[in-house]
């Protein structure tokens, strides 16, 4: 099967949802490292984004997203409220900073990038003529 294939299947498309969300939350942690302190390494960057992967996994498990991770309600907005408020959490639990600056840029970056991905598949799937959403959906059996 090539990997185009396998992105078109369902499994393939929860996979490529998935690393869309983690994207979402490196970028929110290296652009601070960068801001902040430049030069750090990947160890560094894993620890200021673990917090809000765990709090986006826990979306994901909540919504149970792997059904349909591209929606915007109720998806990804719970997606993006675990990610902020759990992230901010375990930020505060762990000893890291959680000023009130950072807690506003991180829950409008966290927002638009995990709600701003799902919103260009939503889209995309209104712009697509109804003729071949409808013959797409005959071929997958639904």
């Amino acid at each position: 099967m090539s990997t185009a294939a396998a992105l078109r299947s369902p499994a393939g498309l929860v996979v490529l949802a998935a690393l869309a969300d983690v994207a979402c939350v490196l970028a929110l942690a290296s652009g601070g490292l960068a801001a902040h302190t430049p030069g750090e390494g990947a160890a560094r960057l894993l620890y200021v984004a673990w917090p809000f992967a765990a709090g986006a996994l826990v979306g994901w498990l909540v919504t149970r997203a792997w059904r349909r991770p591209w929606r915007l309600w109720p998806t990804g907005v719970v997606v993006w409220g675990c990610a902020w408020a759990l992230g901010v959490l375990l930020r505060v639990l762990t000893g890291q900073g959680v000023a009130p600056a950072f807690q506003l840029v991180s829950f409008g970056f966290l927002g638009l990038t995990l709600l701003g991905w799902r919103g260009v598949v939503a889209l995309v799937e209104v712009l697509r003529p109804a003729e071949r959403r409808r013959r797409e959906r005959d071929l997958a059996g639904r």
